[in-house]
């Protein structure tokens, strides 16, 4: 620390007023914002990898050359192990659309126009930041080859398919392996410049929410599929099938402004190669990092990934019969299940009649009674009209919140959604669209998770949640039903969800 306060006075002619560390990003590198007396800051980092931060400083330098959007070095030490860069701020794209993703992919009109703007920058980087750029000062290596393929298949093999005790064949599955480390090279594909980590983590937004890429040090050549499936498919992330495929569709019309680009179809069958090899990675890391440093970031991140697999496999036909029937076999583990109600609404695509929420006849009145209390704590979630009161606490408990969602927008004033319910997909878009009921729901998911953290610690069995508006029908449907798929994907305890004036039941089982 005491040589990058005497990199920042040397450069700037005097000690900063002020020194803040910054919130790690899980690498070796340490980052400190600096200010000085009139306010302005930069940011000075401290890495151990004389290597990685040469080959950040190198291209930072030449991206900036090439008027990129990244922040500029404004100062490096002699061994280049300390370097101050241009400050880009505190909000990331990641921060910015985390409504979106903690809503289960219910992104608003503004985020999903901050993912439009950041994938409609990334063809600038990977083509015109090529031009004149020396690969030989990538870290660790300068170019995406067949060698770098196999080894994060048997990262995948070794860290996450062993650990699952999925017994196979492993001569049969190095012969697959080989095949699509071949596929992925051997084509001749426009070499650009690969970010590699090119993740929403990475893109910074200024005031105006335009997009600046960070934490580039790990690019080299290569195709620019790669970073598409990175961006697009991280498992975390949950963008539903038509967010993603409008940002293919994004990024495809921008990159012909940069270069020539294959026909549609043939663009996509080729990007669904690199996503299906970029599932593989994550799952080698996310096995690592869950099974092996044991961290439940990672562990949590699991079924997600293989969501994607999943959809990938039912999409495409992949010549690698072996790995896939593995694929096949992985998916279909109750372990790596997510509910797939909760995973359908998360696309926002179903009509009344394709509800799976829909109580059927034989299942009676909408109440829990028939149903045995299962794990430690229970939630029950329930929307209603406030003309019919506000539901019992059948547990004895004496209630527990009530939030009253008559403040929001009401689509039930307007005839074409008088038949339909907040679990129906015109009534979510006009809903998310007009964004009042996300922000209603912002600040109740942070009470909500503080409360239910606490009654797990303190052994409580029953938590309610009620929701209420005019009708019971638009809005107080809407939010019981993403406060009951939050909750549920977010701790994984049993949730009980009524919409009591629909009739309406499910159950969201422990996991």
């Amino acid at each position: 620390m005491k040589k990058l306060l005497e990199l920042y006075q040397h450069w700037r002619g005097a000690e900063p007023l002020n020194v803040a560390k910054l919130a790690g990003s899980g690498s070796n590198r340490e980052y400190y914002r600096m200010t000085d007396a009139q306010g302005q800051s930069v940011v000075g980092c401290i890495g151990t990898s004389r290597d990685e931060n040469h080959a950040f400083i190198y291209l930072s330098r030449h991206f900036t050359k090439c008027k990129l959007p990244v922040p500029k070095i404004l100062a490096v030490s002699d061994d280049e192990r300390r370097y101050l860069q241009s400050d880009l701020g505190s909000v990331s794209l990641f921060d910015a659309i985390r409504g979106g993703r903690e809503a289960g992919g219910r992104y608003t009109l503004k985020e999903q126009e901050l993912l439009r703007q950041t994938i409609r920058e990334l063809p600038n980087i990977q083509i015109n930041g090529a031009r004149e750029l020396d690969f030989t000062n990538c870290y660790p290596q300068a170019a995406f080859d067949a060698d770098s393929v196999l080894f994060d298949l048997n990262y995948f093999k070794y860290c996450f398919l062993k650990a699952t005790e999925l017994d196979f064949h492993e001569l049969k599955l190095e012969a697959d392996f080989r095949l699509l480390a071949k596929d992925l090279t051997s084509v001749d594909d426009v070499q650009g410049f690969l970010y590699r980590d090119f993740q929403a983590r990475n893109v910074m937004l200024d005031s105006k929410g335009k997009p600046y890429f960070i934490d580039f040090q790990g690019g080299r050549r290569g195709p620019y599929y790669y970073d598409v499936a990175s961006f697009l498919w991280q498992a975390s992330a949950k963008y539903p099938h038509k967010v993603r495929r409008e940002l293919v569709y994004e990024y495809y019309n921008a990159l012909k402004q940069y270069t020539e680009v294959p026909a549609p179809h043939a663009f996509v069958e080729r990007l669904s190669l690199f996503v299906l090899f970029r599932q593989l990675q994550v799952l080698g890391a996310y096995g690592f990092r869950g099974y092996f440093e044991r961290k439940a970031h990672f562990i949590e991140s699991i079924p997600p990934a293989m969501e994607n697999i999943r959809e990938l496999l039912s999409e495409r036909n992949f010549p690698y019969p072996y790995l896939i029937s593995l694929l096949t076999q992985l998916a279909e583990m109750p372990k790596f299940q997510q509910i797939e109600t909760t995973a359908a609404r998360a696309d926002g695509y179903r009509t009344t009649e394709l509800n799976p929420y829909k109580q059927h006849p034989q299942d009676g009145p909408a109440t829990f009674s028939k149903y045995d209390k299962q794990g430690p704590l229970v939630v029950r979630v329930f929307s209603f009209s406030y003309t019919k009161g506000i539901p019992e606490d059948e547990s004895g408990n004496g209630g527990g919140y009530v939030f009253d969602c008559r403040s929001t927008h009401n689509p039930g004033r307007y005839e074409p959604y008088k038949q339909l319910t907040g679990l129906d997909e015109p009534v979510i878009r006009f809903l998310e669209d007009d964004g009042e009921i996300t922000t209603f729901l912002e600040s109740v998911y942070k009470l909500a998770d503080a409360h239910v953290r606490r009654y797990i610690q303190r052994g409580f069995t029953s938590l309610m949640f009620c929701f209420g508006c005019t009708g019971g029908q638009h809005r107080s449907v809407y939010s019981a039903q993403h406060l009951a798929e939050h909750i549920h994907r977010k701790f994984g305890i049993e949730v009980r969800i009524c919409h009591r004036e629909q009739n309406i039941t499910q159950i969201l089982k422990n996991t």
